[in-house]
């Protein structure tokens, strides 16, 4: 039976995994009629003999759309708000330590303007909210944050209207559409340890640009995408995210102009779903 195929951007570990055993990816593949692949990279034929790629398209993921409901309420909250917030989207283990150490320094860090110079700490200059990938770890992140010094509020114990404190923990499931709405701006997770990153294309799809660190090779052509668009920026580390991200609030027409390059980018992408599906049925016609 022939069919056709259509393939997320290949990263380079999913690229290795059939290579190590050459013997049993060759039948699978030579069974497909056609390859609809995400990008052109992907299109372009190896050493193995593929069947023909009919087109390259952007990922579906881009399909998506956020919860209207949890994105207006997540809006409202922010237009509350006294200070800028800072989102630290599904943060893995290890880069909330990071974020912590940061929030205790006493002035912005050297990429940031001398005149911008507090006495404060970082913390101050900002409203923080992390978000964890997992939720096992809700608990953990809420004690690091006291151990380090810091007041936290959970999302879990919101009623009317976030509670003052130095940090949010956004501990509840299902509602990235609600964090990324409050926020003006965030980290992307998974991205500052070597983790290869997390989709930042709900972030656009909100209107909310990322700071995103140097390890995005899971999401490499989105985080491309939106680097070019105006709507991300990638840091070297951690320091020089917040940094970044303390120098964008601070000018809100940068600002606006990342969150608008942000809508964009996900409207420019749109369609992917339904080009597969009647580049499949073109295929399928052909049998």
């Amino acid at each position: 039976m022939r069919c056709a195929w259509s393939t997320p951007a290949l990263s380079a570990k999913s690229l290795r995994q059939p290579n190590a055993r050459p013997g049993w990816p060759r039948p699978a593949y030579a069974a497909l009629q056609a390859v609809g692949a995400q990008t052109d990279a992907d299109a372009t034929p190896g050493p193995t003999r593929r069947p023909r790629c009919v087109a390259c398209w952007a990922t579906s993921r881009f399909d998506a759309t956020p919860d209207a409901r949890q994105l207006a309420q997540g809006r409202a909250w922010h237009a509350t708000q006294r200070r800028a917030v800072s989102l630290f989207a599904s943060s893995r283990e290890g880069e909330e330590q990071m974020l912590l150490q940061c929030l205790k320094q006493k002035v912005p860090f050297p990429h940031v303007p001398r005149a911008q110079a507090a006495t404060k700490t970082i913390a101050d200059q900002v409203q923080w909210l992390i978000v964890p990938r997992h939720p096992q770890r809700f608990d953990e992140v809420a004690q690091r944050c006291h151990e380090a010094g810091f007041s936290v509020s959970r999302r879990s114990s919101w009623a009317a209207e976030p509670v003052a404190a130095d940090i949010w923990l956004g501990d509840s499931l299902g509602e990235m559409a609600l964090y990324y709405g409050l926020a003006d701006c965030a980290l992307l997770g998974g991205s500052f340890a070597p983790l290869g990153g997390q989709n930042l294309i709900e972030a656009a799809a909100c209107g909310c640009p990322v700071v995103m660190g140097p390890h995005t090779f899971n999401f490499a052509q989105a985080a491309e995408l939106a680097s070019e668009a105006g709507a991300a920026w990638v840091a070297p580390d951690l320091p020089w995210a917040v940094a970044q991200v303390l120098a964008l609030v601070q000018s809100p027409p940068e600002l606006q102009q990342a969150r608008s390059a942000a809508r964009s980018l996900g409207l420019a992408h749109r369609g992917a779903a339904g080009r597969t599906a009647q580049a499949v049925v073109a295929v399928l016609g052909k049998k």
